[in-house]
């Protein structure tokens, strides 16, 4: 293979050579899929234009073209280019993401529930879901509940650290580039000057005099190492984003006294992947944070969503977008809980957590029975708060098990719907990466996801804000990169995609609390989004 990316998208005799400098080498085309079609058209008119894309542009286009149209992106990105004084020779993610930006801003994000029907709140057409036709394919893939058997024990936590490490360097040495990395023990008897790769957990982070000094372990022995003053702005870049706790591959030069002088740093990442798609048309409504229980739950809104389900609220469009909706999964914080936050009673409308169930049980049994509901717990919700976390206990939540057939699961869990696995997780490690990492705010949610996906760890930082049980074994690494990755808990809807991964965060159905002001979060309640399973495409609908 030469040198550079390269991609084959091949189908009988078809295929398409791209190399990194993306010119179209050799093509055969008889039967070219619709988003390899999209991406040739997008190569072609960035080449006729006289631009090349870099290595990350063309992986960003790559992943758009399997949900959306990538032509538009790359028109607008090169109308922007052309009014600049001095154009770039290639175009960089940067560029594109850019354009996209401007493009959400100029069009509509959320559909209207009433768009050309005004006068239908709610429809007394005959309703014919076509999902109710459609047998459930729900595979359970992990689930923790069953598995959760810490006793707080000191060599629990040597067997959790140990756990993390050993399955973090597994998915970093099934990387080519990371093949040759070394213990750190090694790395002791390597003559100065030797280029070298090691892995380690890092330990210590500190920043003196504009020069960044780690300190990383591995099971054996632990070692310094040093981000000069004078690197190049990507490694030092690269060194701002590191995290305590985080499994990383050090490229690196031996300095004296075994100190080692990084040259680059090598996350476990998830691969370039093609994502699996439903043969069947059907979608699944993901939400979360319904924090009902409290007076700021938004319960006309949420009405309206069931309503919705039920095809009687929404014109034809919105009616026909129901109809295909064969899941519901909601990613944690059912109810408000007791005592979570400061002040909280001063805002809870049910003060009993019981009673808290017994009110959401009387909305999700108005979900159809055709379609599956899947729940999984939030750090508001009746169970321990260190994750990982098991099923919301019967004992709190009688009424919620018994008034229709739900699948209550552990958080994070892992489950296929007609194929498409996902992944579903609260979130509440959002809230360590929050201000940790300067691009990431609790209104880019989506940021962090796939920071996580780069790390392979749900919470990468230990003993922040989020606790971790110390289990046998982490159950908070990716070992396997989703096709859909669904969180919640800072209450702001986002959806991106990564690399093949489609990110989703959900919102919420909750209005600002006094705390979240105090947070500076802005949340943004009463959406839902509608993901269709056999294209990914995810078509986000106020209710509110």
């Amino acid at each position: 293979m030469e040198e550079g990316l390269e991609t084959r998208c091949t189908e009988r005799e078809d295929y398409i050579l791209v190399s990194h400098n993306n010119r179209i080498r050799r093509r055969k085309h008889s039967h070219m899929n619709v988003a390899e079609e999209k991406l040739q058209k997008a190569i072609s008119i960035t080449l006729s234009a006289g631009y090349q894309l870099d290595k990350e542009a063309f992986q960003f286009l790559n992943d758009l073209a399997q949900t959306e149209d990538p032509l538009t992106i790359i028109e607008s990105a090169i109308k922007k280019l052309e009014s600049l004084p001095e154009k770039p020779l290639f175009i960089g993610k940067s560029h594109l993401e850019d354009a996209a930006k401007e493009l959400s801003k100029k069009t509509t994000f959320i559909m209207p529930l009433l768009e050309q029907e005004p006068e239908i709140q709610e429809s007394k057409r005959t309703f014919h879901p076509y999902a109710k036709d459609v047998e459930p394919e729900l595979k359970i893939i992990e689930d923790p509940t069953t598995k959760i058997c810490t006793t707080g024990a000191i060599e629990e936590y040597t067997q959790y650290f140990r756990n993390r490490f050993e399955k973090l360097q597994k998915l970093l040495k099934q990387r080519m580039d990371t093949r040759d990395a070394v213990t750190i023990k090694a790395t002791y008897k390597a003559p100065p000057n030797s280029k070298l790769k090691t892995i380690g957990m890092i330990s210590e982070k500190r920043e003196i005099n504009n020069k960044i000094i780690l300190r990383i372990e591995d099971p054996e022995t632990s070692a310094t190492v040093l981000v000069p003053k004078n690197a190049p702005p990507e490694l030092q870049e690269k060194a701002h984003l590191l995290l305590l706790d985080q499994v990383i591959c050090i490229c690196c030069i031996k300095g004296k006294n075994n100190l080692l002088i990084a040259e680059d740093f090598i996350w476990p990442d998830i691969p370039q992947k093609t994502p699996q798609k439903a043969t069947s048309h059907v979608s699944a409504a993901l939400i979360s944070d319904l924090h009902i229980g409290s007076k700021l739950f938004m319960r006309e809104a949420f009405s309206r969503f069931i309503q919705w389900l039920n095809g009687k609220y929404g014109n034809e469009q919105l009616r026909e977008l129901a109809s295909h909706v064969k899941y519901v999964v909601i990613a944690g914080d059912i109810v408000d809980g007791i005592g979570i936050y400061p002040k909280q009673l001063n805002e809870l409308e049910i003060k009993d957590i019981t009673k808290q169930y017994e009110a959401a049980a009387r909305y999700i049994e108005q979900i159809p029975e055709y379609i599956e509901v899947i729940i999984i717990p939030g750090n508001h919700d009746a169970t321990r708060k260190a994750h990982p976390q098991p099923a919301i206990p019967k004992e709190y939540a009688e009424a919620l098990y018994e008034t229709r057939k739900i699948w209550s699961l552990g958080n994070p869990s892992r489950i296929s719907l007609h194929n498409v696995e996902i992944l579903l997780y609260h979130g509440r490690s959002l809230d360590d990466v929050v201000g940790l990492v300067p691009s990431i705010t609790y209104d880019l949610p989506d940021k962090a996801m796939k920071l996580f996906l780069q790390c392979r760890h749900l919470a990468p930082i230990y003993g922040g804000k989020t606790p971790i049980a110390p289990e046998q074994q982490d159950f908070l690494v990716i070992e396997n990169p989703p096709t859909i990755f669904h969180a919640g808990h800072v209450h702001v809807i986002k959806h991106d995609y990564y690399k093949g991964t489609l990110l989703v965060n959900s919102g919420a159905w909750q209005t600002q609390t006094e705390f979240m002001q105090k947070l500076g979060l802005t949340p943004i309640p009463g959406i839902a989004p509608i993901v269709n399973l056999q294209n990914l495409q995810v078509t986000p609908i106020s209710f509110v």
